[in-house]
């Protein structure tokens, strides 16, 4: 049976939380970090410095905003896994300075300052009957006061941090029974945490719990990741610092909040869906007015206002720095053109909103206030789409669309709708993408060579790898003392040359170590948190090598339970290795005991197919299990030994047909190479 278990650990987890620790070494300082990170350059410096020229820094409305109606807050919070180790440490982020002023020429000004304010935690008064717990987690949620109880929003992405956020606000709010749960949205930050506030209810308020979600959130939220998961998984380690220590020149936030919580994450079904805006629901007294935004943020999402507050939740709709329309983990293209639509439509329909919050960051209050934060967020993505497709109608490409387009003054002065999250550089790509694909029209790109072979070939024709890297070596001495822009763009050009470099000799030490060099000064140049985490992550991997293990997909276990087997054999689908299955034809009978479903696998043409079928239906091979077993198996919770003698376990027909389709499915492990070949 070793062949069997073979195939069915597969990381599906698309978010991850990087490692805690901090780096002390001082930006200023001649040696390298801990991790081997060097220190900025002078041109580096130049670049950060004159950031500072871009917008009012002096102005500190945000920090008086993020810090207005703190009731509490726990200095030390920290947070342990139930089992065992760390899940958050805002300890980790203390080398930021509270007021943002103190950027370290490692690090964008404007980086820094979202950093800081992403550091002010604790639970907060947004209006009377509002209140917001931030910092315990990548996410905020947010509770407002019923008749007889509390209704939450958004339970954060992990049982641990959800737990001791419920409590902290138990301790200063009273104890009040929950009457509801709110899931904005189908993205994991937003419901993963549940059963950290289930587990502390009674049994009369889980009979009489409401759970309202948008209509297609329980697909979206237990699929998104099952088919592309290892890929995005091994990509969410680049994109949120997994390996980078917590310093000035490691991982200082996501722009969106601290770090996603590396936690037990879980899930559960809703007894409500909200299908189409206008609806209207009364909760526990409260009168709700929704908004279904499905297709913008989140392909299931939904914003409300709440009337007698003149409260605005704007979910993800809208955020406090521009958001992603492709997300760099890998994620379907999101529609830019839909989106602005959103938040027009928001505009209008809740103009009588006094306060706005939403699922990260910190409130705006008064109408003025809200009416222009949403104009700039509205025209930011609408500019970014219509003058992309203006710029592509003209024949330009997406590298050359990206480096055109610039943010209107109008659109640039203000820190919300900045690139800390999302660019205009890989936004204005996804909406090329979104219209035209990966194509060009170039005939050159119609059947390039893959890396490996086109890197060969372009360094033996400039002279060899010795011949380059003096070359490389020169230019990266001369960048450091340029002025900003020129030396900005020889660090861009060295990491292309470099790369061809490494990707033709892997194991050139010097190589490796000098486009590292090069990954550190783009990381500290860049004003995306994303960015920043994906050049260093390159930097740290070029010196010390891919992660030993990839993500542990029983965290997953809780969502797991509730998503549909159906979805189990689509990964099944393409993780068949098409190579070895040639010329085999079996057909395998998967019966789920509890569930009374039973589905047919074919294997044919070195192409799976599965329906459901009758429990009678006839096969090569048979397996009878539960579903909770099922996931455990899937998730590596159940071995060799619960295979062969569990109870919720049984075979029929040809066992040697079985263990040799299960050897037929690749077991992805989540670790392969990124900057090296």
């Amino acid at each position: 049976m070793r062949q069997f278990h073979r195939f069915f650990v597969i990381p599906v987890l698309s978010i991850t939380l990087a490692i805690s620790g901090c780096d002390s070494s001082p930006d200023n300082a001649t040696e390298v970090s801990a991790s081997g990170h060097t220190p900025p350059t002078a041109s580096t410096r130049k670049a950060n410095e004159q950031v500072l020229d871009l917008r009012p820094f002096g102005n500190r409305d945000d920090f008086e905003n993020a810090r207005r109606g703190l009731i509490a807050q726990e200095p030390e919070l920290l947070i342990h896994h139930q089992n065992g180790g760390e899940v958050w440490n805002m300890s980790d982020y203390a080398f930021v300075d509270s007021d943002g002023e103190n950027a370290p020429g490692s690090v964008n000004p404007s980086l820094w300052r979202q950093a800081a304010l992403n550091n002010i935690h604790g639970l907060f008064e947004v209006t009377e009957g509002i209140y917001q717990i931030r910092g315990y987690d990548l996410a905020n949620m947010s509770i407002i006061a019923g008749e007889t109880g509390w209704i939450l929003v958004d339970p954060l992405t992990a049982k641990e941090t959800t737990d001791r956020a419920f409590q902290f606000i138990r301790e200063h709010l009273g104890e009040k029974p929950v009457r509801a749960i709110l899931f904005t949205h189908s993205h994991i930050d937003h419901f993963g945490g549940v059963q950290g506030i289930l587990q502390h209810l009674s049994e009369d308020e889980l009979a009489t719990l409401r759970i309202i979600a948008p209509a297609g959130f329980e697909e979206e939220a237990t699929s998104e990741n099952i088919i592309a998961g290892p890929s995005m998984s091994r990509r969410a380690m680049f994109m949120y610092g997994k390996r980078l220590e917590r310093g000035e020149r490691g991982h200082v936030g996501t722009g969106l909040g601290k770090s996603p919580a590396f936690g037990t994450f879980g899930f559960a079904a809703p007894t409500d869906l909200i299908r189409e805006t206008g609806t209207e629901l009364t909760v526990d007294g409260v009168p709700m007015q929704f908004q279904v935004v499905s297709g913008s943020e989140a392909p299931a999402e939904f914003t409300f206002y709440l009337p007698e507050q003149n409260a605005f939740c704007g979910a993800e709709l809208v955020s406090r720095n521009m958001h992603n329309l492709y997300t760099l983990r890998g994620a379907k293209v999101r529609d830019a053109r839909i989106w602005s639509g959103f938040i027009e439509e928001a505009r209008t329909r809740f103009s009588d909103a006094d306060v706005y919050f939403g699922s990260h960051h910190w409130p705006t209050w008064g109408q003025d206030n809200i009416d222009d934060f949403l104009i700039k967020q509205r025209d930011t993505y609408k500019f970014i789409h219509d003058q992309t497709v203006r710029l592509m109608n003209q024949g330009k490409t997406p590298n050359e669309i990206a480096e055109q387009l610039r943010l209107p003054p109008s659109l640039n002065e203000d820190f919300h709708n900045q690139g800390y999250y999302g660019t205009v550089s890989h936004n204005a790509k996804a909406v090329y993408q979104n219209y035209m694909g990966w194509f060009t029209a170039n005939p050159s790109r119609l059947n390039p060579l893959p890396e490996p072979d086109v890197a060969r070939r372009y360094i033996e024709m400039m002279g060899g790898a010795e011949a380059v890297l003096e070359k490389a070596r020169q230019q990266f001495a001369s960048a450091a003392e340029m002025d900003a822009a020129d030396g900005r763009d020889t660090y861009r050009w060295l990491a292309e040359l470099l790369n061809h470099l490494v990707f033709a000799a892997p194991d050139n030490g010097e190589a490796r170590e000098l486009l590292a060099k090069v990954y550190d000064q783009l990381g500290y140049q860049a004003e995306s948190a994303p960015w920043r985490d994906f050049y260093l992550s390159g930097a740290f991997e070029l010196r010390h090598g891919a992660p030993e293990e990839g993500l542990n997909p029983a965290m997953m276990r809780e969502v797991l339970i509730h998503t549909p087997v159906s979805n189990f054999f689509e990964s099944m689908a393409v993780n068949l290795n098409a190579e070895e299955a040639e010329g085999e034809h079996l057909t395998i009978k998967v019966t789920f005991t509890d569930l009374e479903q039973s589905y047919l696998l074919t294997l044919q043409n070195s192409v799976l197919h599965n329906r459901p079928v009758d429990a009678g239906t006839p096969a090569d091979a048979g397996l009878s299990v539960t579903r909770p077993m099922f996931v455990d198996i899937l998730v590596g919770n159940a071995g060799l030994k619960e295979l062969l003698f569990s109870e919720e376990i049984s075979f029929e027909g040809s066992k040697l047909d079985l263990m040799r389709f299960f050897s037929l499915l690749d077991k992805p492990e989540g670790r392969f190479n990124i900057v090296t070949p």
